[in-house]
């Protein structure tokens, strides 16, 4: 049986460059990460709204 660790939402985001895409993860309020997996396009579209929104 693999060992059991808490699921927590602390630590930093992270995003990674797995295969052809890019893999994000966000650490959750209640617990665990979402898991997001984007293509360079959807990573400058993302980057994009977030700039227009925090500017």
């Amino acid at each position: 049986m693999a060992a059991m660790k808490p699921r927590t939402g602390d630590g930093p985001l992270e995003v990674t460059k797995e295969g052809r895409g890019l893999v994000m993860r966000v650490p959750l309020e209640g617990g665990g990460r979402l898991v997001v997996e984007l293509n360079a396009e959807e990573a400058t579209a993302l980057a994009e709204a977030l700039k227009a929104v925090t500017a």
